[in-house]
């Protein structure tokens, strides 16, 4: 455990902001999940559902990609989200893990899963583009 760490209610106070955010992330999760499912068992049955135009085709094949991205990018968010949730118990919350500074409280409520403050994430994506 941290020897610095949010007060409890604060911590309180984002551990309902993050899981709220977790249950909306699985309900989007799923009905991706299920449109999917709709789309591969309809692609099964009857020729009439198939798209016989090489447009429809490749709307079709845009779309399942799109589809396929965006349950990418919600699985991503949902572990940084339980990621959030463990550094809740353990006390971490809300401290850079990079330089152990307070990560600003605006930035948490835009980003609450964020692990860097302003300073340091700036940093880290600087990094990056020089590679």
């Amino acid at each position: 455990m941290s020897e610095k760490s949010l007060p409890d209610k604060k911590l309180k106070q984002y551990e309902v902001i993050l899981e709220t955010e977790k249950e909306a992330t699985l309900s989007l999760i799923r009905a991706i999940d299920e449109t999917q499912r709709k789309s591969n068992s309809s692609g099964s049955g009857d020729v009439s559902q198939y798209s016989l135009h090489q447009a429809d085709q490749g709307t079709d094949t845009d779309s399942r990609e799109r589809e396929v991205y965006m349950l990418e990018e919600e699985q991503k968010k949902l572990k940084k989200l339980n990621l959030a949730l463990r550094r809740i118990y353990e006390k971490t919350y809300g401290i850079c893990e990079i330089c152990g500074g307070y990560i600003p409280e605006f930035r948490l409520k835009i980003i609450p899963y964020a692990r860097y403050c302003i300073e340091c994430k700036s940093a880290e994506e600087q990094r990056k583009k020089r590679r």
